[in-house]
Formats: structure tokens, sequence, C-alpha cells
């Protein structure tokens, strides 16, 4: 008997209305024994790499075999593909819009499907705006009940996956220049530079105009003063003690920011 897999779901959908709970609903139907987790909600309407942050800062948590469902879509009904994953130690579900492709190559991608089955969906004419409910889910339900991959769509080549178009972090002759790629709840900024490329060293972040000094903790700056320091998450953010970096610097998705690397 193959034994249930976790199941976690992400979206842009919000609590407030009832298209997470139906999604539920559609897995438990299929099967009701599935442990579902939900990773966040809240992702903000659209923003495919914000939802791409929340993913892979999660999914090192989760154990071997997990089938992670992501679903922010604002391509739904459109020409882009849903697929399936399997990596070395998990599964992925969801649009072919970019939000998926970097964890799956970090991991190791095993095989690839477009969801073309459609004895897998809640229905065989799925809605024009509720793949998530009518593919994903219940797509997902059956990963993590143990369909093999194989049987849930067509095989497709691990190259053509869609990449999101966000500029990578890059090297300059003082340190590194990255991007902003998510802004969290309490207003913390955090950029695309790996936190090992600053760690143990003297350095300060420069973004519209404002120098702000590397740290190790929130409390090496008085209250209400800017900092950076490597995040939980192992990437470098950008805050402010006791308060909201994003309003305070007036920073957003994809700005520009420099790490200047003092000489030892």
């Amino acid at each position: 008997m193959v034994q249930t897999r976790l199941l976690t779901l992400l979206s842009d959908f919000g609590l407030n209305d009832a298209y997470v709970g139906t999604m539920k609903g559609v897995i438990y139907q299929i099967n009701p024994a599935i442990t579902i987790v939900d990773l966040t909600h809240e992702v903000p309407p659209q923003n495919i790499a914000a939802a791409q942050f929340h993913l892979i800062s999660a999914y090192p948590y989760f154990p071997t075999g997990s089938v992670h469902v992501a679903v922010v879509d604002p391509g739904v009904g459109g020409t882009r593909r849903a697929i399936a994953l399997e990596l070395a130690d998990g599964f992925l579900v969801g649009a072919d819009n970019g939000l998926l492709t970097k964890l799956a190559q970090r991991q190791s991608i095993r095989q690839a499907v477009e969801l073309t089955h459609s004895r897998y969906w809640r229905a065989t004419e799925p809605s024009a705006t509720f793949h998530g409910r009518d593919i994903f889910a219940p797509v997902g339900a059956h990963l993590a009940s143990g369909v093999p991959i194989q049987d849930i769509g067509t095989v497709i080549d691990p190259a053509t996956l869609v990449e999101l178009p966000l500029a990578a972090c890059m090297p300059t002759s003082t340190g590194f220049e990255g991007n902003i790629q998510h802004i969290d709840r309490f207003g913390n900024v955090i950029t695309n530079i790996p936190g090992d490329a600053v760690r143990d060293q003297s350095w300060s972040i420069h973004v519209n105009r404002v120098t702000i000094p590397g740290c190790r903790v929130y409390g090496d700056v008085a209250a209400g003063k800017p900092l950076a320091l490597i995040g939980s998450h192992g990437w470098v953010e950008i805050a402010v003690n006791g308060g909201d970096a994003h309003f305070q610097l007036r920073l957003n998705w994809t700005d520009s920011v420099k790490v200047v690397i003092e000489p030892s």
C-alpha cells in the first residue's frame, strides 16, 4: 500500500473568500486521509516572484515526497501549460509561468509532465478561471495518494519550462548588485543577494540613495533606524528596527540593490 503523502497549498487567494476551502474540499473528496498544510494564501495578487520566494523558502522543511500545489496563476484559462514536476525529493504542481522553475532546477527534475489527462481533474471541462479547484488541487491529491506522475500527463522537456524574467544577483567591483524579491508583512525587504556573499565581512547596502549598515541582529541599531542583515531565509534583507522598511525607505519589488563590501 502506498503511504499518503503530505500536501501543501500556496496561493494568492487570501482567506476572505471560499477559494482555499473549496480546493481543500476537492482534495478531501479524493482522499480524506491527506494532511494539508497551508504555506500561505497571502501572496500579493498575481505576484509570481513573491510566490516563488515563499515556495523556495519553505520547501526544504517538508518531508521527502511531499506534494506542493502552488496557485498564483494570472494566465489561467490562456495558453500557459498546467504542469507537474517530480523532483529528487518531492512534487510540484501548478502553472508553467515561472513559479516552479527555479526551485525545480535547484532540486533536480526527475520528470516533468503537462497535465493533459483529464480523468485526474475534478471535471473534464474545467472552469476558465479556477484551475486551482478543477485541475491543480485534484492532481495534487492524486499524486499525494500515490498515483505515478507519468499517469497524470504527457511528458515534456524540462528545458522548455518558463523562467521568470528577474535580474540575477551579479558581482561588481565593490560587492554585489541584486534586486528585491519579496516584502513581508512586517515591511522587511528581502533581496536576491545570498547571505553567504556577505557573511563574516563588513558591508553595507546602497538603495535609493541611502546607505544602510550591514548588521547581525535588529538591535544593532537604534529603534526606528534602518539596517541590513542575513534573514532566517538565507537572503540579505533590509529592515527597520521596530519599523517598516518598505514604507519608511519607499522600496518596492524589483528595485535595484547594491551591496558594498569593505576592504579587509
